[in-house]
């Protein structure tokens, strides 16, 4: 069996160029970019996923050399593609850690903060604890499975080439910072309105009866009453995780169609 310098080129540039679309994706979006999980257990992950998708899907790569200007144009694109898409994801996570900032200051727990694991960051513990719970859920529901199977589509609907995304795709992606803080306020609203009330009746007790300090009474008791409002509603919260995680990975589909 003889191989000559283009086969071996295109057998390189075959897994080549997707390695680097799977690995930016895998560096950045959520559970398999945590801080507990190492860049070294990333590019193991990266070249696994990488050995087992390129061979199921229709992948042509560009009869171009890996180590020239063009093969560099195709790289830089790849990383991009895929770290968009591991970004949107990401943004569906940080809105969960939006909401816990909410629900934290309306409880009076804002200075109660620990180190996030998964962005080395400090947040709130209420935070903490809402991307606990939604990164479990998005576990059991497949959904880093999912996402694989839209990367994978994407070698399809966005082959490999020197062009990539567009101007506008990108001012797509960062649009969606402003949905993230929408999803934050509407994943804390039962919250917001239940620990308001709460505050509001405090205020008319404190002035209907000056002598009971509300500093006293009053913190203990939106403390209490806000982890309870939070057991009450952590099944909508799962119910806004599935139904975000699945317009968030449309939204990933959607990026990397043809017509961009």
């Amino acid at each position: 069996m003889v191989l000559s310098i283009a086969d071996i080129t295109g057998l390189l540039g075959s897994y080549l160029w997707p390695f680097f679309r799977i690995a930016a994706m895998v560096m950045v979006a959520p559970i398999f970019s945590s801080n507990f999980v190492t860049a070294r257990s990333r590019l193991l992950l990266a070249l696994a996923v990488s050995i087992v998708i390129v061979p199921n899907i229709p992948v042509t790569a560009p009869a171009v050399e890996p180590l020239s200007g063009e093969g560099l144009l195709i790289i830089a694109h790849q990383i991009l593609i895929g770290a968009c898409m591991g970004f949107m994801l990401q943004l569906l996570f940080n809105a969960f850690i939006v909401a816990g900032q909410i629900v934290a200051m309306q409880m009076g727990l804002g200075f109660a903060s620990m180190v996030d694991p998964q962005n080395g960051v400090m947040v709130p513990v209420i935070s903490q604890f809402y991307l606990v719970f939604v990164t479990l859920i998005f576990v059991s529901i497949n959904g880093h499975l999912i996402l694989i199977q839209v990367l994978a589509e994407s070698f399809t609907t966005l082959p490999l080439a020197s062009s990539g995304l567009t101007p506008f795709d990108f001012r797509d992606v960062v649009a969606q910072a402003s949905w993230m803080y929408a999803a934050g306020v509407i994943i804390a609203l039962p919250a917001i309105g239940s620990l308001m009330m709460v505050n509001l009746s405090f205020g008319i007790l404190s002035r209907a009866a000056p002598q009971i300090s509300p500093f006293s009474i009053g913190f203990p008791m939106t403390i209490i009453l806000g982890f309870a409002i939070m057991l009450v509603t952590l099944p909508n919260v799962a119910e806004h995780l599935v139904d975000m995680s699945d317009y968030m990975l449309q939204m990933a589909r959607l990026l990397v169609q043809k017509n961009g």
